[in-house]
């Protein structure tokens, strides 16, 4: 696999999203949880969300359970809570797993491509964060710590390369 776009992974809604459908964009893909201390981060991705989506700029959001089983809801609750307590209209995604033998395979591919601190794979916590070029390679990836607000002159070099073809 060379890039995101030879993913695709189920909506909220059940459905089948090819990622290559986000192709020429750049994207924050970000594991989610609604019980998290890193929770109110979803204004600040919304904020990303908002201010760049007109310039080729996605925040893609995957729902995570295994830490601290601080995403306990079902898709209804998640899509509820997103929408009712932050407003969030980016595209979120059914719940996965980002670590262990059942992880999503995009998230595999998204360690490998880049890898934490100290060169290890794993995911630490919910809201870590990954930037994708245009071309639907890694260019980064944020520690949960790293606050939304933080990214915006990263994701600005990013919209600043055209896309491919």
């Amino acid at each position: 696999m060379a890039s995101v776009y030879d993913f695709q992974a189920e909506t909220l809604d059940g459905r089948q999203q090819d990622l290559a459908d986000y192709r020429g964009q750049v994207l924050l893909v970000v594991n989610v949880a609604s019980e998290c201390g890193f929770t109110s981060q979803y204004a600040g991705l919304q904020a990303l969300h908002e201010t760049y989506v007109d310039q080729g700029f996605q925040v893609l959001g995957f729902p995570c359970n295994q830490f601290g089983g601080q995403e306990p809801g079902g898709p209804a609750q998640i899509a509820e809570f997103c929408s009712s307590r932050f407003g969030v209209d980016f595209p979120m995604f059914a719940k996965v797993e980002v670590n262990g033998g059942s992880a999503h395979p995009l998230y595999r591919f998204l360690k490998k491509e880049a890898p934490g601190a100290l060169g290890t794979t794993a995911i630490k916590w919910n809201f870590t964060k990954f930037l994708v070029g245009r071309d639907g390679r890694v260019i980064d990836r944020f520690a949960p710590s790293k606050r939304p607000e933080e990214l915006r002159s990263a994701i600005e070099k990013a919209l600043a390369v055209p896309a491919e073809g």
